[in-house]
């Protein structure tokens, strides 16, 4: 069951990518602060209840955490408007890649933390976004994608690939088949990345989202188990990599 306090906005930041306006929310360090942040990238939809919690766990992780609005304006999209919008940042990777480097750089500007202290991480469709940005070579320490997209138009390259890379992916998710999963992990070894990937056997598409039922969408659903793996699968990965720092 959603808990309301935890699903509650949180406090707006507006902020630019180029003429765009972005709302987006921050969630300071809960207690005590452990010197890092992240960036966290929404579903197809925009900022909801499953970034919301899962941003709220990492600030009382003490982690200064931004849920980047990638649509603009604060909008939660539905229906053909959500296509559309997918559809525009798949077919343009340098709008997408800098929409969220956008966010990166409001990050680090508030929190005045470096990239190289910053972690991201996406659902659903910030899944494959949190790639992307790390495909276009900034040196955040670490990214996670989880149920996202995982091919791409512009292959991660050796010369220019700075982050280590996590993916959680379910083996029943219908929106990504295992060639698609074959695919990231040839693009991976190629590009000499310091990566790993999780298949839970049992899982959809979205199955960090406790809410995804709602939805009446049989390609997804909800897996406790596989949510709470992933997250702490994710969490001694993002420990991992900032061993040496």
């Amino acid at each position: 069951m959603s808990d309301p306090i935890v699903d509650a906005p949180g406090p707006l930041h507006v902020y630019k990518d180029g003429n765009a306006t972005l709302h987006g929310e921050v969630f300071r360090p809960a207690q005590a602060a452990n010197g890092r942040a992240a960036l966290v990238l929404h579903e197809a939809d925009g900022i909801g209840a499953n970034v919301r919690r899962h941003s709220r766990m990492l600030a009382d992780l003490g982690y200064f955490v931004l849920a980047a609005d990638m649509h603009g304006d604060g909008r939660v999209l539905q229906g053909e408007a959500m296509q559309e919008a997918l559809k525009r940042f798949r077919s343009e990777p340098d709008l997408l890649r800098g929409r969220a480097q956008a966010a990166l750089a409001e990050l680090s500007r508030i929190s005045g933390i470096p990239p190289e202290l910053t972690v991201g991480l996406g659902y659903c469709f910030g899944g494959f976004a949190i790639l992307e940005l790390a495909r276009s070579g900034v040196p955040v320490a670490a990214v996670a994608s989880f149920h996202g997209l995982l091919c791409t138009s512009r292959p991660a390259l050796r010369e220019t690939l700075k982050s280590r890379i996590a993916v959680f992916t379910g083996a029943l998710d219908p929106l990504v088949p295992p060639e698609h999963v074959a695919a990231i992990q040839a693009e991976m070894t190629l590009a000499g990345a310091d990566w790993q990937m999780t298949v839970y056997g049992r899982a959809l598409h979205s199955f960090t989202n406790v809410g995804v039922a709602a939805l009446g969408d049989p390609r997804m659903g909800y897996d406790a188990q596989a949510d709470e793996a992933s997250w702490a699968a994710m969490l001694q990965f993002f420990d991992g990599s900032f061993a040496d720092r």
